[in-house]
């Protein structure tokens, strides 16, 4: 059964951090890009970051440049997402997402887990 399952998510004032897990079972994590995205009420989902199979190379939304670090453990099949100097934009649920290399069409999906930046 696939499975990933954002753990990290919370309430952080403005300018704080926050680091996100997405702990993927039942498929093989090392063969697929790991994404996570983000979804504000009222808001399109917005793709935040992304790292591809081996973790050699990433890309971000330039809301999230030099702020926000994706990183994945293959052997632990988790991906990461460091958020730092949090803004009250960056607000949302945060889901992450797995898509197969060999087979694009190959998508799975986490439940979310909420960030909240306010002071």
């Amino acid at each position: 059964q696939v499975q990933l399952v954002e753990s990290g998510g919370g309430s952080v004032q403005p300018g704080g951090s926050l680091t996100l897990s997405c702990a993927a079972s039942g498929f093989t994590f090392s063969t697929y890009t790991m994404s996570w995205y983000r979804q504000a009420p009222g808001k399109e989902r917005e793709l935040v970051a992304i790292i591809s199979h081996g973790g050699t190379s990433s890309n971000y939304a330039d809301s999230v440049k030099g702020r926000f670090t994706i990183s994945r453990d293959n052997v632990k099949s988790t991906v990461y997402l460091q958020m730092s100097s949090l803004k009250p934009d960056d607000t949302a649920v945060y889901v992450c997402m797995g898509q197969n290399t060999r087979d694009p069409y190959t998508t799975y999906w986490g439940q979310g887990t909420q960030v909240t930046v306010s002071s």
